[in-house]
């Protein structure tokens, strides 16, 4: 249980202090839990290290700063320990921690085995060997070398990671319109919910296109805004349109705007999120003076309390990079990325359809424990989900949060409290995944017309 699992990286003793009001939990769950938690742990640390608020506030409050730091051999003013450098390092570790766990847990089937015990356990020897790993990473030899070369594949993880979450985005709007569509055939009533779903994907698409013309554009200048809010608007359109084409429809019968819908909703969630991140342009005015334009008037004055937007922003990210974690490392999401796909028969429509009914009574097993909580042993049978996959996609969000909390390609004078003053790396990765992610919902709906005699599931 996730209680037991914390209270037991604390010794025997806190271990035993776990009540028995805590509700029952999934032994699978509670395991994703802890990963997340060691992950959550390190990531705070890297936001830490590149805090030059924290940093200063340490060097005023610390007594004997400078002599720690000697002893420590991190510098002078423990400039070793803070920076880009630092947070590659740090992310180094939990990187190959991840990337050993994922090469331990390949082709495990049965939770009964020895190494599914390792991956399922051991939680204060896992915790040490983190740190052990995340700290040994700073007596590397050849540090420019290291940097140099682990900045590139951290460039290639965080992509990749990117990727995979695209990829189960436009497997997501696939998968909600087959369920739903599987139940229009019994009821009339999803036929109604569909059309107010989509109906509410496009007005919000629209609404946000209409906000964005508005906000980040102005008569003067933001040549950049107004092409890409024309070309990503275009863009939506014209996957709608292709969607209920007639010679889409004669081979794909489930493809409709719903999940164009979906896919034009994010398409401008990332066009916002890369016009955000942007460099703010400047003008002279009728007075000669330099006034800020592409951005709104209002979130100038927002942007004034560095501390509470950038704790706040940096919060919501993190937590956006941890639920896409925990929802990708799902057996249907793994399987999901190598084409394997529930057949419609087996399809049964529901609201909450990301969902798995509940199994057999019998697959579960409850277990109480003394002092703890009630343990529901959801792998008597076999394993819910992939151990190894698990592991491989949270090696690649410690690389992408390595590249994220540094800025990407801006590294050198990347800190935590202008982590939304907008940087061109940021905006022109943010505007690639968005094409990447039409181009992919584009590419499920002509592959049948390209390749007509393979089977298409979606």
């Amino acid at each position: 249980c996730l209680t037991l699992q914390v209270a037991c990286c604390c010794g025997t003793a806190a271990c035993s202090l776990c009540c028995k009001c805590c509700p029952k939990i999934k032994q699978s769950t509670s395991t994703r839990f802890m990963y997340a938690l060691y992950f959550i742990l390190v990531t705070i640390i890297c936001c830490v290290m590149m805090s030059t608020t924290v940093a200063n506030e340490m060097k005023m409050h610390i007594p004997f700063y400078k002599q720690m730091c000697k002893s420590l051999q991190a510098g002078d003013m423990c400039e070793k320990l803070v920076g880009y450098s630092a947070v590659y390092k740090v992310c180094f570790g939990m990187a190959c921690f991840f990337f050993l766990f994922f090469l331990f847990t390949i082709k495990i089937n049965s939770s009964k085995s020895c190494r599914a015990y390792i991956h399922n356990g051991f939680w204060l020897i896992k915790l040490i060997v983190l740190a052990a790993m995340c700290s040994g990473a700073f007596f590397i030899p050849d540090q420019d070398t290291f940097l140099n070369a682990w900045r590139y594949v951290g460039a290639t993880g965080g992509f990749l990671f990117i990727a995979i979450q695209l990829i189960l985005l436009v497997e997501f709007a696939h998968k909600w319109n087959k369920n739903w569509t599987a139940g229009a055939n019994h009821k009339q009533m999803w036929n109604g919910l569909l059309a107010l779903v989509i109906l509410i994907l496009y007005s919000v698409a629209v609404a946000a296109l209409v906000l964005m013309a508005l906000f980040y554009t102005h008569s003067e200048g933001c040549m950049y805004n107004k092409v890409l809010i024309g070309v990503n608007g275009g863009l939506c359109l014209f996957v709608s349109l292709v969607a209920i084409s007639p010679c889409v429809q004669n081979r794909q019968p489930n493809s409709g705007l719903l999940q164009s819908g979906v896919i034009s909703c994010y398409v401008m969630y990332l066009t916002f999120s890369a016009l955000s991140s942007k460099p703010p342009e400047t003008i002279l005015d009728e007075n000669n003076q330099n006034i800020t334009i592409c951005v709104p008037e209002f979130s100038q004055g927002l942007h004034r309390d560095e501390n509470l937007v950038t704790g706040l922003g940096t919060t919501i990210l993190f937590g956006c990079i941890l639920y896409s974690c925990l929802t990708s490392t799902t057996r249907a999401s793994s399987e999901a990325l190598k084409g394997i796909y529930a057949t419609p028969e087996t399809e049964v429509a529901r609201c909450c359809f990301c969902c798995v009914p509940d199994g057999d009574a019998d697959a579960e097993e409850h277990v109480e424990k003394r002092g703890g909580q009630t343990v529901i042993y959801d792998e008597k049978k076999g394993t819910v989900y992939s151990y190894a996959y698990f592991h491989f996609v949270f090696f690649l969000a410690s690389l992408y949060v390595m590249m994220t909390v540094t800025h990407w390609f801006h590294y050198e004078s990347a800190q935590i409290e202008k982590f939304f003053t907008g940087t061109w790396s940021i905006f022109w990765i943010k505007m690639v995944s968005c094409w990447v992610c039409v181009c992919l919902y584009l590419w499920t709906l002509i592959a049948p017309l390209c390749c007509p005699t393979r089977e298409f599931s979606v």
